[in-house]
C-alpha cells in the first residue's frame, strides 16, 4: 500500500507498531464484516417502517421510484468509498478517509457528522427495542396500552445487554448480530409474504402499488426519506483493521449490502402499498401500521411475531451503529482530538471499552429522557432517524469529495474517478438542498439542530488549528502494515 500521510515527515514502509494496536489485527472472516454493514442498515426494522411513510406522500408507485432513486444514490455513494477502502484499513471510515483526502481541518467536522449519525441510530434503535417489545403485551391483549416506565424499563435493559455484548468482543458482538438479523429479516419476510397472499386473495386493489402522488419536491423529499433506509452500509469500513482481509471484505460489503438492502425494500413496498390501500385511517396513521393492520384482522399472534422481529432488528441495528461510533470515537482519542481515555482497550478483550461505555451512556440517557420528557415514542423515533440521515449524508459529501482526490495524491487517479466523484457529490448537494427548503418551509428545527452541532465541529477544529495544530496534524491514522503482514521467506541456506 503506497504511503498516503499529509505529513512533510517521511515514514517507514512497514511499521513497526501500528497507530492503532490493541484492537484485534486481521481476525474476522467475511461473513462478521458483512454482517455489521446488514444489521447496521436494519433492513427488516426498516422495510416495516420507512416505506409506509415515503407511500403516504408520494403513493405507491412514487414512492417505488423513490427507494430505486435512492438505492442508484447509495450505489454511486458506495462506489466512492470502495476505492478507498480498497487501499486503506481505517478504523475511522470515513473520517479517515477524509482526512487523507481533504485534510484534517475537513476531517475533524466531517468526524463529528458520523458520531451524530452512529450514535442517533443507535438511539433510534433502543427507542424502538424499547417501544415493540413493550408493544407486544398490547398487540396479545395482555395490556390495553404501553406505559412510559415499561418501554424505560425495557430500553435500560437492551442497552446493559448491548454493552456488555460489544465489550465482551467483536467476534462474539458480529456473531450475535448476524443472528439476531438474519432470524429478522426471515421473520419480516415470511409475515410480508402472508400479507401478500391474503391481501390478493380477498381482492385488495392492487393499482394502488403504482399510485403517484405529490409534485417534484415532494418526490425529491421521498428520495431523501428512502435514502434513509439504506444509511449505514459503510459502517464496515470502521472493521477494517479488525477484518481478516480487510482490502477484498470491506469493499465487497460495501457494494453488496445496498444490493442486498433494496431487493427487501423493493419487494416489501409494494406489498404495504397493496395492503394498506383500503385499511382503515386509525391504522395508516398509526406509529405502526403493519402491526395495528394485523391487529385490527384479528392476527395478534402474527402481530406479535413482527413486533418481536423488528424489535430484534433494531438491537442488531443499535450492536452495528455503536460499534462503528466508538471506533470513530477511539479513533479520534489515539489522535488526540478528543479524550485520550477513548483511544484505550480492554487489555482481554481487546475492545474500546472506555469509547462503548461512554457512548452507551449517552446512547441510552438521551431517548429515556425524551421520553420522561413526554415525547412520544414515535416521535422521538422520527427525531432520531432524522438526525442520523443527516449525519449520514454530510459524512457522504466528505466521502464522495475525498476519493479522486486521495487518490490523486497517490498517483491511482482516473477520470472516471473524477466524473463518480463529482456527478455523486452534486446530487447528494441537490438532496440537502430540497431537504433544507423543506425545513425552512415546514417550520421543522431539526435540520437547525445538526446545523448547530456542525458549527461547533468547525469551531472545534478551527481551535485545534491555533492551539494544538500538532493534535490536529495528527489526524487520519490507519492500520499500517507491518512486518508481520508480509509473506514468510525462507532463510539463505
Amino acid at each position: 500500500m503506497r504511503n498516503m500521510t499529509t505529513s512533510p515527515h517521511k515514514r517507514a514502509l512497514v511499521a513497526t507498531r501500528s497507530p492503532v494496536q490493541g484492537l484485534p489485527r486481521r481476525q474476522l472472516p467475511f461473513i462478521p464484516v458483512f454482517a455489521q454493514s446488514v444489521a447496521a442498515v436494519a433492513p427488516s426494522g426498516a422495510a416495516a417502517v420507512i416505506p409506509v411513510l415515503v407511500i403516504g406522500t408520494a403513493g405507491g408507485g412514487g414512492a417505488l421510484a423513490a427507494f430505486v432513486c435512492a438505492a442508484v444514490v447509495i450505489l454511486l455513494v458506495s462506489a466512492c468509498l470502495r476505492p478507498m477502502a480498497q487501499r486503506m484499513a481505517s478504523v475511522g471510515g470515513i473520517y479517515s478517509y477524509t482526512a487523507r483526502g481533504l485534510g484534517p481541518t475537513a476531517a475533524v467536522p466531517t468526524g463529528w457528522s458520523a458520531i451524530v449519525g452512529y450514535a442517533t441510530v443507535g438511539m433510534a434503535g433502543l427507542l424502538a427495542v424499547g417501544t415493540y417489545l413493550s408493544h407486544i403485551a398490547v398487540t396479545t391483549g395482555l395490556a390495553r396500552g404501553t406505559p412510559t416506565g415499561a418501554i424505560v424499563a425495557v430500553t435500560v435493559v437492551a442497552a446493559v445487554v448491548a454493552t456488555l455484548v460489544m465489550i465482551r468482543g467483536i467476534r462474539i458482538s458480529a456473531r450475535i448480530t448476524l443472528l439476531v438479523e438474519c432470524v429478522s429479516i426471515g421473520l419480516v419476510s415470511a409475515l410480508l409474504i402472508l400479507l401478500l397472499v391474503t391481501t390478493t386473495r380477498t381482492g385488495a386493489p392492487v393499482a394502488a402499488a403504482m399510485s403517484w402522488e405529490g409534485n417534484a419536491q415532494g418526490m425529491a423529499l421521498s428520495v431523501i426519506v428512502a435514502v434513509s433506509a439504506f444509511v449505514g452500509f459503510e459502517s464496515s469500513t470502521t472493521l477494517s483493521g479488525e477484518a481478516r482481509h480487510p482490502f477484498l471484505s470491506v469493499p465487497r460489503v460495501i457494494r453488496w449490502t445496498p444490493v442486498a438492502a433494496a431487493a427487501l425494500y423493493l419487494i416489501a413496498l409494494p406489498v404495504q402499498a397493496i395492503a394498506l390501500a383500503e385499511a382503515p385511517d386509525t391504522v395508516r396513521e398509526s406509529a405502526t401500521p403493519l402491526v395495528a393492520l394485523l391487529v385490527s384482522e384479528g392476527s395478534t399472534g402474527l402481530s406479535a411475531i413482527l413486533d418481536l422481529g423488528i424489535a430484534a432488528s433494531f438491537f442488531a441495528c443499535t450492536l452495528a451503529s455503536v460499534n462503528a461510533l466508538v471506533r470513530v470515537l477511539f479513533c479520534m482519542g489515539r489522535e488526540g482530538v478528543a479524550p485520550s481515555a477513548l483511544g484505550r482497550t480492554h487489555p482481554r478483550f481487546q475492545t474500546p471499552a472506555p469509547a462503548i461505555a461512554a457512548s452507551m451512556v449517552a446512547v441510552t440517557a438521551v431517548p429515556i429522557t425524551a421520553l420522561l420528557a413526554g415525547v412520544s415514542p414515535d416521535q422521538g423515533l422520527r427525531i432520531f432517524l432524522t438526525l442520523s440521515a443527516c449525519g449520514y449524508i454530510g459524512s457522504y459529501l466528505a466521502g464522495c469529495l475525498s476519493a479522486p482526490i486521495l487518490l490523486r495524491r497517490i498517483g491511482e487517479s482516473t477520470p472516471a474517478v473524477w466524473v463518480l466523484g463529482t456527478v455523486t457529490t452534486a446530487i447528494l448537494l441537490f438532496l440537502v438542498v430540497n431537504a433544507v427548503a423543506f425545513a425552512i418551509a415546514d417550520g421543522i428545527v431539526l435540520i437547525a439542530v445538526y446545523a448547530v452541532i456542525m458549527a461547533v465541529a468547525v469551531l472545534y477544529t478551527l481551535a485545534l488549528r491555533r492551539l494544538a495544530p500538532h493534535r490536529l496534524a495528527s489526524v487520519g491514522i490507519y492500520d499500517e502494515t507491518q512486518r508481520t503482514d508480509l509473506l514468510p521467506t525462507a532463510a539463505f541456506r
